[in-house]
């Protein structure tokens, strides 16, 4: 059932939004018991081009069975469980048969290393996790720091003896479960996010968080859901932006899912993989608009998509008439985060879209640019954006962290980092970050995991990272580094310590430059001052570009 109004204006549609939260829900119940059994829920396209297709009804069997599976693992009510695969079938089925039997999942991406994966098993507390013979061998290699871990269930036959064979584990379960009766409250998942010094911090969500999402999917796909409406993103569902933007509120709405996702994206096959399944609802980031945007003649492909959503970086006037000229469709930007997702963005056929703007706040949300204080400023004036609690879209809070949840607080202000202002018509207009994280294509990167993994390599003494510009992914990170004594810099281990980034903590958080320094400035206290290190960057790039 639609939550907004369509043809109703922006005015309207905020004076008549009201949440009504049902005091028990479950979002594996949302995503598969209440669906038409027979109505197609899932495209898989394999590797190799193969397909498959799920009806909501057969996945509610194959759910069924897994958690049948799981629970003879020793699964129960509240454990928390890994998933480490990428956008496939046993992904999805591995969520709602979580959400079902009141665990909690823990999304994990396929290209964290074994460092990063270390610590978000070892802090989530993760009994199970499920994974696949390509991202195996990551957990083989940390399994003896993780006491918590019981079991390893792998999709792959080829799976070491001690391991559970997912189908097989399914094909043991019986087709007789019934969800677990949860309350809205109850935790639901955690997704790790990035901050500015130490380890990632875990976003700890309850099952009424995709009510903070419905009307945010419906404003930002111009009415969602329409007849014929199909779903997909690059954007894996290891991510709030593929898991909570896409795959469970398609699936609330009874819309199908594209699932397919290449280890590395490519634009000529997304504009053709678009046109082949009669993709009509895409959340698209940036980034990738702008490697589609490389594409020569793109409309030759035939895409056709009625909406298209993007966030996690700012997208620009130019991407704006790109899209309208290629595929006929105002891109809709949106602005949130991992924390509190979905806050502000437009719609094209509620209110005119200002190129540059991320969009007011959604139905269902408040959002002020606040002081450092919590003192809300004039029109025009930069400050912080902030949230107003309670609000469903909000985390619970970081798991066993408190304090950090607290720290971010003004009141009933949930305070997200970023700095911006809002226009005379309430549109908002992000400036930046009030702190250190490095927002590259569409991934927020915290400096903080990456320097501690520098850290660990045997040449380095002290190590600084920030974000750099980049002309496609934004920001990238870039490493200052402090060798030991008998060190010394060179073009080879500069690429060593990239590598030593790459394959312990993520590809994607690797720092593209590499700069060698005799010190980095640090406070009295000894901590690193990042912004001394921006300024320097910039009046360097700003001195290259004068010439």
């Amino acid at each position: 059932m639609r939550l907004l109004r369509p043809g109703a204006t922006y005015e309207e549609l905020r004076a008549e939004f009201r949440y009504r939260i049902p005091p028990h829900f479950n979002l594996g119940h949302d995503a598969l018991d209440v669906q038409q059994a027979d109505a197609l829920a899932l495209i898989y396209e394999g590797p190799t081009g193969d397909l498959q297709r799920y009806t909501f009804g057969q996945l509610t069997r194959l759910s069924n069975r897994f958690a049948n599976a799981l629970r003879h693992l020793g699964v129960a009510r509240g454990d928390r469980v890994g998933i480490l695969l990428g956008q496939r079938p046993e992904t999805a089925l591995s969520h709602v048969t979580l959400y079902r039997m009141g665990a909690i999942a823990v999304p994990l991406f396929t290209q964290f290393g074994s460092e990063a994966l270390a610590w978000r098993l070892g802090n989530s507390g993760a009994k199970v996790i499920v994974t696949d013979g390509a991202n195996i061998a990551k957990v083989r290699e940390i399994r003896d720091r993780l006491p918590a871990l019981e079991a390893i269930v792998v999709t792959d036959p080829e799976g070491d003896a001690g391991d559970h064979e997912f189908w097989s584990l399914l094909d043991r379960g019986s087709e007789s479960f019934t969800t677990v009766d949860t309350a809205a409250e109850d935790p639901a998942l955690i997704i790790f996010t990035s901050g500015t010094t130490g380890p990632p911090k875990g976003a700890l969500h309850a099952h009424r968080v995709m009510w903070g999402h419905y009307p945010s999917i419906e404003f930002t796909h111009d009415f969602f859901p329409q007849t014929g409406d199909l779903f997909w993103t690059p954007a894996d569902w290891a991510w709030g932006g593929g898991l909570l933007d896409c795959l469970l509120p398609a699936w609330h709405y009874g819309v199908p899912v594209l699932a397919f996702r290449p280890k590395r994206f490519d634009p000529e096959y997304a504009l053709y993989l678009m046109a082949k399944h009669g993709v009509r609802n895409s959340f698209l980031p940036p980034t990738a608009l702008k490697l589609m945007r490389q594409v020569e003649n793109p409309t030759r492909f035939g895409a056709k998509p009625r909406s298209i959503a993007t966030g996690g970086e700012t997208m620009g006037a130019e991407l704006l008439d790109w899209g309208r000229s290629v595929f006929g469709v105002t891109i809709n930007e949106f602005w949130g985060q991992t924390e509190s997702n979905l806050l502000a963005g437009n719609s094209s056929v509620v209110h005119e879209v200002k190129p540059g703007s991320l969009g007011r706040a959604m139905p269902g949300h408040e959002v002020e640019v606040l002081d450092d204080e919590g003192r809300a400023l004039p029109v025009g004036e930069p400050g912080v954006l902030a949230a107003r609690a309670p609000d469903p879209v909000f985390m619970l809070g970081y798991w066993n962290n408190p304090e950090a949840t607290r720290a971010n607080f003004r009141g009933d202000w949930w305070m997200t980092g970023d700095v911006g202002w809002k226009d005379a018509d309430g549109f908002i207009w992000f400036k930046g970050r009030d702190d250190d994280v490095i927002s590259s294509a569409g991934y927020r990167v915290g400096p903080g995991e990456i320097e501690d993994c520098i850290l660990k390599h045997p040449a380095v003494a002290l190590t600084a990272v920030i974000g750099v510009a980049d002309r496609v992914r934004g920001e990238v990170p870039k490493a200052f580094v402090v060798l030991k004594p008998g060190q010394v810099g060179s073009t080879e281990l500069a690429a060593e310590i990239q590598a030593f980034v790459k394959t312990r903590v993520a590809p994607y958080q690797y720092p593209r430059e590499v700069e060698f320094l005799d010190s980095i400035p640090l406070t009295a206290s000894g901590k690193i001052v990042r912004r001394t290190l921006r300024e320097q960057e910039r009046a360097k790039h700003e001195k290259a570009a004068s010439g």
